[in-house]
């Protein structure tokens, strides 16, 4: 293994596309929140994209109302 996170300073974030996906729907954050049973302030750091730990049970029940897989709401963006 050559790479390690000691040695490589741009090692690349995690995007959050619920915005994205949830505009394409016509899908507002207050109905989102309503169907997963979270609170707004939580669906709205996810909205723009600004968590800092990835919650599994939230991002299983956003999938899960939402139809889709965890890979249209995050991905990979090597920097």
């Amino acid at each position: 293994m050559e790479k390690s996170i000691l040695t490589q300073k741009d090692y690349g974030h995690i995007k959050i596309n619920l915005k994205e996906l949830l505009d394409k729907r016509g899908i507002n954050r207050n109905k989102l929140t309503k169907a997963i049973g979270s609170t707004f302030p939580v669906i709205d750091k996810w909205y723009d994209g600004d968590v800092s730990r990835i919650d599994a049970d939230i991002l299983a029940r956003i999938c899960y109302v939402l139809d889709c897989q965890v890979q249209d709401i995050l991905t990979y963006e090597k920097d």
